[in-house]
C-alpha cells in the first residue's frame, strides 16, 4: 500500500531525482519507447523529438489496473482529464479512481496540457446520471462543483501498481517526469508505462 501511496502522490508532486536536487521545472515527456540501452531510455514524444533521458538506479516503472464505469460509485474521489466537446459539455478523456488512503491529493480543477482547453479534474463524486452521450458524474472540489460526461468509450482506471523497467520495451507508450540537469541532461526517477499516461495524464 505504501507503494501505492508514493506511486500516484508522486504523479501530482514531481519527486527528488537520486542523482541531484532539481533546480528547474519539471519536464513531461509523452511519447513510445524507442529503446532501453542499460539505464538510458530513448523516447519519440509527441512533438517528434527523439530524447534520451537518464533512469534512476532505483527508477520506479507504473502502470494502471483497468475498471469500467460501473465501479465508479457516489463519495469516490476520482480523477479525469476532460476537454469540451462540440455540445460545450466537458467530456472525460480517461478516469481514474483513487484508494481512499489518497483521497484529497491533487484537488482541484486546473488547465492541463494534454491537448488545447483540456482540463484535470480530482473531486469527489456526487451524483451519476444517465444521459444520451453517457454518464455525467456531478462532482465537487474545495467548495466548488464541476460536471462532465462519460462516454461509452472512455477508459477508466483504478490503481497504480509499481512493475519494472521490463515494460519499456519499443513501442510502449510512456510519461516520464523528468528533470533537467547542470549539464543539460534528463534525468527521471519516475515514470509511467502504458496507453492511460500517454491519453490522459497524462495527462496525453
Amino acid at each position: 500500500m505504501a507503494a501505492t501511496v508514493a506511486v500516484l502522490i508522486g504523479f501530482f508532486i514531481v519527486p527528488a531525482l537520486a542523482q541531484t536536487t532539481p533546480t528547474s521545472t519539471p519536464l513531461r515527456v509523452r511519447g513510445t519507447v524507442e529503446k532501453l540501452d542499460g539505464q538510458n531510455l530513448t523516447v519519440k514524444s509527441r512533438d517528434g523529438q527523439s530524447l534520451t533521458i537518464a533512469l534512476a538506479a532505483n527508477v520506479i516503472v507504473s502502470y494502471l489496473t483497468k475498471k469500467t464505469v460501473a465501479d465508479i460509485k457516489t463519495g469516490d474521489f476520482v480523477a479525469s482529464t476532460g476537454a469540451k466537446g462540440t455540445d460545450g459539455q466537458v467530456h472525460a478523456i480517461e478516469v481514474r479512481i483513487f484508494p481512499e488512503n489518497l483521497r484529497g491529493v491533487g484537488e482541484g480543477q486546473y488547465p492541463w496540457d494534454l491537448k488545447p482547453d483540456s482540463i484535470m479534474t480530482n473531486a469527489t463524486v456526487g451524483t451519476i446520471t444517465k444521459s444520451p452521450q453517457g454518464n455525467v458524474l456531478k462532482v465537487s472540489y474545495k467548495g466548488a462543483e464541476s460536471e462532465f460526461t462519460i462516454d461509452p468509450d472512455t477508459p477508466v482506471y483504478g490503481t497504480a501498481i509499481d512493475g519494472d523497467t521490463s515494460l519499456l520495451k519499443p513501442g510502449a507508450a510512456v510519461f516520464v517526469i523528468a528533470q533537467k540537469q547542470d549539464d543539460g541532461k534528463l534525468a527521471s526517477a519516475r515514470l509511467y508505462a502504458g496507453r492511460a499516461w500517454i491519453e490522459g495524464y497524462s495527462g496525453a
